[in-house]
């Protein structure tokens, strides 16, 4: 198999497969719900959704998302050929169906059937590791989850939020809570503390790569995941914000340096569909 065809299978799986851990996670929710709620049906439908998605290899959601690849490359990799490759496996996917036509010309609104636009559509983000083998994780978020992901800048008297993980703490559920079921709960939350605005919304994504029984190696933000999961749990907006007691998967954070004057907190919100793969292929 050619690297665009290994590439086209990512997508086929990425965007048909839900990952086991959210699957397990979904069905757990569910576990907890009480039967004929509202928030079992929900969750009855979203995994049944899931199953024909991967029985009959189709997309689980119409919106198929943004395509973002990190490649984890070597030294001296032929980056060029790999955003190539995944571009021409967009355009590929495409065709076959496997991806919604879901690029749209900002200033025209005319869709771009081929979902590829030079140095635009699809993301490829290059990241340099040792190793001499290339691995590349997609991942695919919707515009439904992507629009209820915020950005904060503390201190906020709003929330009365500081700057410190309290003041944190109290960005991330009043995310949550403004989200409500408009972001297809329950969803997960990537969070980044500090960095520059375009920055943290960079590493805030990358965060949702991580599964979700991963906890951060820093002890106090691997204790604020749980609590901020905790919590909002408490609020009980639950799955598609009909109610219940799951309203979110997973938190993941992480912190980066800042500029004395700034103080951010950027939240990506991923909805139910968390669609993540990844395969690694030789560098030739």
């Amino acid at each position: 198999m050619n690297l665009v065809e290994i590439l086209i299978e990512l997508i086929r799986r990425t965007t048909s497969d839900l990952p086991p851990d959210v699957e397990h996670g979904l069905r757990r929710a569910r576990a907890a719900e009480i039967d004929d709620s509202r928030a079992a049906l929900m969750l009855d439908a979203i995994i049944t959704n899931v199953e024909i998605a991967r029985r009959d290899s189709v997309p689980m959601c119409q919106d198929t998302g943004t395509l973002t690849f990190y490649f984890s490359v070597p030294a001296g990799a032929d980056c060029v050929r790999l955003e190539s490759a995944a571009c021409e496996a967009v355009r590929c996917a495409t065709a076959r169906g496997l991806l919604r036509n879901n690029t749209i010309d900002a200033l025209s609104g005319s869709s771009i059937d081929s979902n590829v636009v030079e140095g635009d559509a699809p993301v490829c983000i290059f990241r340099y590791h040792e190793a001499r083998e290339v691995t590349v994780h997609l991942l695919q978020k919707g515009g439904g989850c992507e629009n209820v992901s915020c950005q904060f800048a503390l201190p906020d008297e709003t929330l009365r939020a500081g700057r410190d993980l309290e003041g944190v703490r109290r960005c991330l559920l009043s995310a949550v809570h403004k989200a409500q079921g408009y972001g297809c709960a329950p969803g997960v939350l990537g969070v980044c503390i500090g960095c520059d605005r375009a920055g943290g919304y960079k590493a805030a994504k990358e965060q949702l790569l991580r599964p979700l029984d991963d906890e951060s190696s820093v002890p106090e933000l691997a204790a604020l995941e749980r609590k901020i999961l905790k919590d909002a749990d408490e609020l009980g907006i639950g799955a598609m914000g009909m109610g219940g007691r799951t309203t979110l998967l997973g938190v993941k954070i992480t912190a980066h340096t800042r500029l004395p004057a700034s103080y951010f907190v950027t939240v990506a919100y991923m909805c139910w569909a968390c669609r993540r793969h990844a395969v690694r292929i030789a560098d030739k």
